[in-house]
Formats: C-alpha cells, sequence, structure tokens
C-alpha cells in the first residue's frame, strides 16, 4: 500500500475523512502489519497539537497495536508448525501407496512438495495428489 505525504488537519474529525479515504480506496485489500504502523504514525505525527487525541483513545489504538503484533507473531509461528508438520508427512508418504479419497488417482509417492495448500504428492507416472483427509496411505 502507498502512503502519500499527509498534512496537518485542523481537527480529528478530518483526520478520520482522511484514514476513512485511504482505507476505500484500497476497497477489497486488507491492511497488514506494516499498514497499519504506517497509518498509526502518520496519525501521530499529524495529529492538531490544540487537540491532542483523548487518551482513552490512544490506548485503544495502542492495545489494537499489541493486538495486531501479538496476531502477526502467532502466523508466523503457526506457519512454522505446520510447514514442520507437513515435512513429517511427507517423510513418512515417500515410497508409500497412496490413494485418494475417490479412488481416482493411486500410485507410489515419488517426491513430496509442500505448497500453501499442504503437501502435494508426486507419484509415478507423474500424477499429483495433493495429502489431506481422506487419503489412505500403504
Amino acid at each position: 500500500m502507498t502512503v502519500n505525504s499527509v498534512t496537518a488537519t485542523p481537527s480529528a474529525a478530518a483526520t478520520a475523512s482522511t484514514a476513512s479515504t485511504a482505507a476505500s480506496s484500497t476497497a477489497g485489500a486488507t491492511l497488514n502489519y506494516n499498514d497499519f504502523l504506517q497509518l498509526l504514525i502518520a496519525q501521530l505525527k499529524n495529529q492538531d497539537p490544540t487537540q491532542p487525541t483523548d487518551s482513552t483513545q490512544f490506548m485503544s489504538q495502542l492495545a489494537t497495536f499489541s493486538e495486531v503484533e501479538q496476531t502477526a507473531n502467532s502466523n508466523s509461528k503457526l506457519d512454522s508448525l505446520l510447514t514442520s508438520s507437513a515435512l513429517a508427512q511427507a517423510d513418512t508418504v515417500i515410497g508409500h501407496t497412496v490413494t485418494s479419497p475417490d479412488g481416482q488417482t493411486s500410485g507410489e509417492v515419488v517426491s513430496v512438495k509442500i505448497t500453501t495448500n499442504g503437501p502435494l504428492a508426486t507419484l509415478k507416472g507423474g500424477a499429483t495428489l495433493l495429502l489431506g483427509s481422506g487419503v489412505t496411505v500403504r
């Protein structure tokens, strides 16, 4: 997300309007951790010194910042755990025969690739099978 320069605003309502405009211009997009930090810093830099942000609102924003940071850390750890689990699963199926839940795809696993959808087994003959629930291993 690109953030253009921001000029000082005369009131908190104008700041909220600017933030609302920025949010609506990225319709369909989501804010990530860095975008949130940029918005928070821009708000702090450009607030009217004669009407500072209410301390209750400021503490609420800091709490939100902390939640976003913890969520980002949790997501990183969860990704690492899922990758580790997928690698362990991949190690156990290489050389074994797997069959899809519908029975249409079956074969000996020659390699496994870790994808965002989970471990993807490549079978002898070139077919691929996403290793998930319902897949049988022999």
